[in-house]
C-alpha cells in the first residue's frame, strides 16, 4: 500500500503542486488537503508548502493557523504524526505553537531568493534521517520574512536537545539568531525550515536533488512503523 502524504493548499499557497511532485518523486502518493476541510483523509504524515498564504496579512501564517485543516493538524501533530513546514508553512507552524520562535522580516528588508548551503544538524527527525550529520547541502530559498527569532532562552534550549536541524552556511541570507534554517519539536516529527527542498529534487529544474533526502526519510520512517 503507498504511503499518503498531504499537501494542504491554503488561499496565496505557492508551491503546493511542487510538493505534491516532490513526493511523488520519492514513491509516495501526494493527497491534496483544502483549508476549509477538517478530514485529513488518512494520510500519513503533512506537507504545509511555502507562498503567501491569506497574502500574509497580518503575520505570516497567523490566519492561516487558524484554518479548519490546521485545527485537525495540530491535534494529529501532538499525537505523532509526521509534518513539514517549508518556509510559509514554517510560519504556520510557528503561528500554531507547534514550534517555538517566530520569523521576521529579513534583517536587510529585502526579499532573498538564492541557491542556499545548508549543514544538516538532526538526522534523528521523521524527515531528515535518509542525511548525515554533518552533511552539507543546496536548496533554494527564497522569502521576505525568513529571519528566524526567538527569546536566549529558547534559543539555548534548542541547541541544548539537538532541535536545530539546519543551520545556513557561508551567509546568513535573513538574519536569523545562531544562522539557524530549521528546527523541530521534541518528538522531532515536526519540522520546519525557511529553504525550499521540494525545489532541489530534479536535475532539470533544481541546483542539486539534495531536497529529496526530505520526502525518502519520511516514507522509509512511515514504513518502519507501519
Amino acid at each position: 500500500m503507498t504511503t499518503r502524504i498531504g499537501v494542504v493548499t491554503f488561499p496565496g499557497s505557492l508551491d503546493d503542486a511542487d510538493a505534491r511532485r516532490a513526493i511523488r518523486l520519492a514513491g509516495g502518493e501526494p493527497v491534496a488537503l483544502w483549508h476549509r476541510d477538517k478530514d485529513l483523509h488518512q494520510v500519513d504524515a503533512v506537507v504545509l508548502p511555502g507562498g503567501f498564504s491569506y497574502g500574509d496579512y497580518l503575520r505570516c501564517g497567523a490566519i492561516a493557523r487558524f484554518s479548519p485543516v490546521m485545527e485537525t493538524i495540530i491535534d494529529q501533530a501532538r499525537a505523532g504524526l509526521p509534518v513539514l513546514g517549508i518556509c510559509n508553512g514554517f510560519q504556520v507552524l510557528c503561528e500554531s505553537h507547534l514550534l517555538p520562535g517566530a520569523l521576521t522580516r529579513n534583517d536587510h528588508l529585502h526579499f532573498v531568493c538564492r541557491d542556499q548551503r545548508l549543514r544538516v544538524e538532526n538526522t534523528d527527525t521523521a524527515w531528515t534521517s535518509d542525511y548525515a550529520e554533518g552533511q552539507e547541502i543546496t536548496v533554494p530559498l527564497k522569502n521576505g520574512e525568513g529571519g528566524y527569532v526567538a527569546d536566549e532562552r529558547t534559543l539555548d534550549e534548542l541547541e541544548a536537545t539537538g532541535r536545530v536541524v539546519f543551520r545556513y552556511l557561508d551567509v546568513n541570507p535573513n538574519g536569523s539568531r545562531r544562522d539557524i534554517a530549521g528546527i523541530c519539536n521534541e518528538a522531532g516529527n515536526v519540522v520546519g525550515l525557511m529553504p525550499h527542498p521540494e525545489h532541489a529534487v530534479e536535475a532539470l529544474t533544481g541546483p542539486t536533488t539534495d531536497g529529496l533526502g526530505f520526502f525518502t526519510s519520511v516514507l522509509k520512517k512511515l514504513v518502519a512503523t507501519s
